[in-house]
């Protein structure tokens, strides 16, 4: 008798403990079926809402916690959505798999896979090593792998006919002077353009990132660029730390860095 009433009381445990860890997170912050209906409306969640460069809880269709790794290598698949779910506790965020329906508007299955296929690449690419380089920029300051060890590289590829790119400048240049005083990070922006057109062009478009001309073939080539902007976050130890597409992005994983190397 005795021994039955411990294992209900162990039992009872195990069920108050697991349905705790269930209602971490609860159902999602949007309509999926709806969703999936119409492109502009998923295109504005996902923008919005769904960020696959963060460090987010990962749950797949079953509602089992997955790594990363394997919540990206499965959206590249075509076959799920991401959605975001409601959770008690605001400062961890929970992104979960729903599988696409056959009757979803392809041209979002199609900008799901291609976007995850980038972020997937990015995230493989976290913590390597950024390739050996050596940049001179429009003044005559060059910049290599070794002359920035200690420093922390936050670069830009962009190109000028790129609108998007151009669209970041006001907000990186606050960026560049919030942290002017700072000698542990330095801003490096490497553009397609000849040295004499993005003179010019900087005259009119202002730009505090330290420019080098002529880097198409560097971008696609050795650091297989496919998306403008992008931005590359590099540690002290020449080491990737985050690759993004967005400004907005890009402020929030560098404040992280520098308060972790006051």
């Amino acid at each position: 008798m005795k021994k039955n009433i411990f294992l209900f009381l162990l039992m009872s445990l195990f069920t108050i403990v697991s349905c705790s860890e269930e209602s971490d997170y609860g159902l999602p912050n949007v309509d999926v079926e709806a969703l999936q209906k119409d492109f502009m409306q998923w295109w504005t969640y996902y923008n919005r809402y769904i960020n696959l460069s963060s460090d987010f809880i990962a749950i797949d269709n079953s509602s089992n916690k997955i790594s990363k790794e394997a919540f990206l290598k499965s959206l590249t698949t075509g076959k799920f959505i991401p959605a975001g779910l409601l959770s008690k506790d605001t400062s961890k965020t929970y992104y979960k798999l729903f599988q696409i329906n056959p009757t979803s508007d392809k041209s979002i299955e199609n900008a799901i896979t291609g976007a995850s296929i980038r972020e997937y690449e990015h995230f493989k690419m976290e913590g390597q090593q950024f390739p050996k380089f050596s940049f001179t920029d429009l003044n005559g300051k060059l910049y290599t792998s070794e002359n920035t060890k200690g420093k922390i590289v936050v670069l830009k590829c962009w190109f000028i006919k790129c609108i998007a790119c151009i669209a970041e400048f006001p907000g990186l240049n606050e960026m560049v002077d919030q942290y002017k005083d700072r000698n542990d990070v330095v801003f490096i922006s490497l553009a397609f353009d000849k040295e004499a057109d993005l003179k010019a062009f900087l005259l009119t478009k202002p730009f505090n990132y330290n420019t080098v001309s002529v880097q198409k073939s560097y971008l696609g080539d050795t650091l297989k660029v496919s998306l403008y902007p992008t931005h590359f976050l590099i540690d002290k130890e020449g080491r990737i730390i985050k690759i993004v597409n967005k400004a907005a992005r890009l402020k929030t994983f560098l404040a992280n860095e520098m308060k972790n190397n006051k």
